[in-house]
Order: structure tokens, then sequence, then C-alpha cells
């Protein structure tokens, strides 16, 4: 026999399914107890999930709910040229790293766009993901990330996408 399903959150066992209405059907014998275990799977896995009012993302008890924020940072100046590895190291201790210490992920890309001249650019790009909270200070944060690296490099513009997730260590 299945072990009953753990408490909720406020310490109440989860409901029996209503099985009344079942009798009444011609239904073979086996088919019931099946249900019942689909059912009663059902509400326990119901009860390991919330929802973060903040975000509205449905994460697992185990997880923190977060926003993920991906920033596109093209390294084609506008006046011709690139930014060097230096520059873009420099930018990244000194803008990124102390408004996100506690982690984040850089990797290497190669992008394509079409900016404000209309001709369609292929550069050499870094793509940052940062994971946060969704707090006003963490937002603040990556716009003055993107805000300061469009002014250091003259860049027209840095792509940010936004996701709320959910996020835990294992």
């Amino acid at each position: 026999m299945a072990e009953p399903c753990p408490s909720t959150a406020i310490g109440r066992p989860a409901p029996e399914p209503d099985i009344g209405n079942l009798r009444h059907h011609r239904m073979k014998p086996l088919v019931i107890p099946w249900l019942l275990l689909f059912a009663s799977a059902l509400g326990c896995s119901a009860e390991l999930r919330r929802v973060d009012p903040g975000t509205g993302v449905i994460c697992d008890l185990a997880d923190t709910a977060m926003l993920r924020d991906v920033l596109y940072f093209g390294r084609n100046l506008p006046a011709g040229g690139t930014i060097s590895d230096a520059e873009w190291q420099g930018f990244l201790n000194e803008v990124v790293t102390p408004r996100f210490p506690d982690g984040l992920t850089v990797l290497d890309a190669t992008g394509q766009w079409r900016g404000k001249s209309g001709r369609v650019e292929q550069e050499r790009s870094e793509v940052v993901m940062l994971l946060h909270p969704d707090d006003a200070s963490s937002s603040s944060a990556v716009t003055e990330i993107a805000a300061e690296y469009k002014r250091r490099f003259g860049q027209e513009a840095v792509l940010r996408e936004r996701t709320p997730t959910c996020a835990r260590f294992q």
C-alpha cells in the first residue's frame, strides 16, 4: 500500500478524494484503486510546490524563486575596431562583479544585429547571466551595468533578457 501524502505547509493532512459519485458507475473493480492512486499522486505533487508572489513562478519547495537576467554585450566599437579582452575584463571586474559578487556566468559568443545604421553586423559578443532576487536593488544594478557599458564603449544598446526562474544548488 502507498504511503500517505505528506502534510501540507500549514500542518494539515491532504484531504482524501471523494469517491461517493464513483459508486454509481459500472466500473471494473481495478479501475477505482488506480483512479484513487492517480488522484492522490496529483494532490501530493501540488503540495511540494509553491507560487512565488513576486515573480509568479511555480517552484519546488527546495528551490528559490529568482529572476534570470541575461545581458548581451557586443564588442564592436562604433568608430571601428573592437573592445579588447583587457577592456572587457576591466569592465567585468569594475562594473559587473561588484554589483553581483555572489556569482555570475560569462559566455563568449558571436552575435548579429541591425542597429540604427540599418546594416546587419556580426560581432564578437559576451553573454552575462545573472541570477538574483526580484527586488529594486538588483533590477537597478542590472540597469546600471547596461548603462555603463553603453557609456564607456559608445554602444548603441545592450540586450537585456529577463525570465522568472527557480534555482538551487544541488
